[in-house]
């Protein structure tokens, strides 16, 4: 019961991050789970992994948004303006998330130079995009639970 009583009185902000952070996480599962799923005694680099990729960023994406949109309605009342220590959190969030972009797409690009698979290079580059989610928001989230600066 704490869980939801703490949401109620969450920064918008958070609750985002929040949002980010499970949407990112189960959709990368189902990902794994169906391309793993689709193996079955061939070679990973042979299984048919383009459409459940995109299929699971993009509804990561509308699931998302969609969450968050209920999320602004349900907490209508508590609208709340980014203060000072919101842009701080953000900004350091991002930094945070950033350098598993800039990891992923060194490691494609020598993937690519390597001339590996097609399959390891997307992988890869999914891989850092939602290592860079998590990064982000979970730096985000101890920002708003342990304090941040001189917050």
């Amino acid at each position: 019961m704490y869980g939801l009583l703490y949401i109620r009185f969450m920064a918008a902000e958070e609750r985002r991050s929040w949002i980010t952070l499970v949407v990112s996480v189960v959709a990368y599962a189902v990902y794994l789970v169906v391309v793993l799923g689709r193996k079955s005694g061939s070679a990973l680099v042979d299984v048919a992994y383009v459409r459940p990729l995109v299929w699971t960023v993009v509804g990561a994406v509308v699931v998302a948004i969609v969450l968050n949109i209920v999320s602004a309605v349900v907490f209508s009342k508590e609208v709340e303006k980014k203060d000072q220590r919101d842009r701080e959190i953000y900004r350091f969030g991002e930094h945070a998330g950033h350098s598993f972009v800039v990891v992923g797409a060194v490691a494609a690009l020598l993937l690519a130079m390597a001339e590996v698979a097609h399959f390891w290079i997307a992988n890869v580059v999914y891989l850092a995009f939602v290592l860079s989610a998590l990064a982000e928001n979970v730096a985000k989230i101890a920002a708003y639970r342990k304090g941040f600066g001189p917050w």
